[in-house]
């Protein structure tokens, strides 16, 4: 692969990045797998023909690495919120049970 086409694939993994960063937001943890695995296959290929890197691949991997960041903080908001929610839920079980077999 020459430098060209590498930048070319990095240009795209940033494009999937913002394309994973939306996709967080709305919880679709299947799809940003897939986002995910596309985005490492890009960033595999590209590596070697970017070496040395200039600023240009720095700033677009920095953006990614920023991307990326964010769309796994987002993800991990939304398990500790189903977490929280499956909590909530055992809770409200117990109290039923412990209502109903006290109940007159």
């Amino acid at each position: 692969m020459n430098r060209q086409t590498a930048m070319a694939a990095l240009e795209r993994a940033l494009e999937i990045s913002r394309e994973l960063a939306a996709v967080a937001d709305g919880g679709e943890v299947r799809r940003a797998v897939s986002l995910d695995a596309e985005r490492l296959q890009l960033l595999k290929s590209a590596r070697e023909a970017l070496m040395p890197m200039d600023a240009r691949s720095r700033a677009v991997l920095r953006e990614i690495a920023e991307l990326n960041d964010r769309s796994i903080g987002r993800l991990e908001h939304r398990f500790r919120a189903k977490c929280r929610d499956m909590d909530m839920l055992a809770v409200g079980r117990r109290a039923l049970r412990a209502y109903s077999t006290n109940r007159t």
